[in-house]
């Protein structure tokens, strides 16, 4: 069959061609652009979808400051110091485990077996979800940092190592994003994509060193919050916003990154297409 004679793409998509048919990487780039404009569309078209990304931060941050605030450190300045840092990393975390319960939903309503008529890469579809939750993250990061900065927060170490601090978190949650997408398209509903990425979420946010100091903790506990992963970023955008030590948190949190993408990814990946 010639190009010509192929299915009309979807509204946002060029027109297809015979160079989209065998699907190389400049018609990938240019489907995960159409594709990210959609994501986005949808939002525009549902603006409570972004209540999570507007209103969490601030209520974590209320809820924290003045309620363990007081009781965790000496004044409630130290407190945001410490932990509007490590907050962070737990909106991120938040954020992309949501991606899966969007995408499970896409192929509850036949949303996916649209795509599945169209010439177009199967990673696209995958990769423009990612894009679209970085840029809802990027404007979660900002209504956090910018309310802490209300209440008091710091930046000691300067813009340019806040602006890291973002970076780095926006790296580690596009990891767990893939984790993300992979439950929702291994889970056969909503409501238990929800309910597993809450067994994954509780333990690694409430098990680290974003909340509380990791010395007062049962052995047991602190051996756990010494591997997550969550308690080397918390460490890491502390030391790069208040000043501090680098190498070993960055580090870490870069290993568990790209080792997470190097896994998960191709799986993911995989699992796509599979269901397609």
């Amino acid at each position: 069959m010639s190009a010509a004679t192929l299915t009309p793409a979807a509204p946002g998509l060029a027109p297809l061609t015979a160079d989209d048919v065998r699907i190389g990487p400049r018609a990938t780039l240019r489907h995960i652009g159409a594709l990210t404009r959609r994501n986005l569309m949808r939002i525009k078209a549902d603006p409570e979808s972004m209540l999570d990304a507007l209103l969490v931060p601030i209520i974590f941050t209320l809820l924290f400051v003045y309620v363990f605030g007081g009781a965790l450190f000496p004044t409630r300045q130290e407190y945001i110091q410490y932990m509007i840092p490590g907050l962070l990393g737990t909106t991120g975390l938040n954020l992309a485990m949501a991606v899966g319960t969007g995408l499970n939903s896409d192929f509850q309503t036949g949303v996916m077996d649209r795509f599945r008529t169209l010439p177009i890469g199967r990673s696209a579809v995958l990769v423009s979800k990612i894009a679209a939750e970085m840029l809802r993250a990027l404007v979660s990061f900002t209504i956090l940092i910018g309310f802490a900065m209300i209440l008091g927060l710091e930046i000691k170490a300067g813009f340019l190592h806040l602006f890291a601090a973002v970076g780095l978190s926006l790296m580690f949650g596009m990891s767990i994003i893939w984790i993300s997408m992979l439950l929702g398209m291994s889970l056969r509903s909503v409501q238990a994509v929800q309910g597993v990425s809450m067994m994954v979420i509780m333990p690694l946010q409430f098990g680290s060193s974003i909340f509380a100091p990791t010395g007062t903790m049962p052995g047991w506990l602190q051996t756990f919050t010494n591997y997550n992963p969550l308690s080397a970023l918390a460490d890491a955008c502390r030391s790069l916003i208040n000043g501090g030590a680098l190498t070993h948190s960055v580090l870490i949190v870069l290993i568990w990154s790209v080792g997470v993408t190097a896994v998960t990814a191709p799986l993911a990946v995989a699992r796509f297409r599979k269901r397609t």
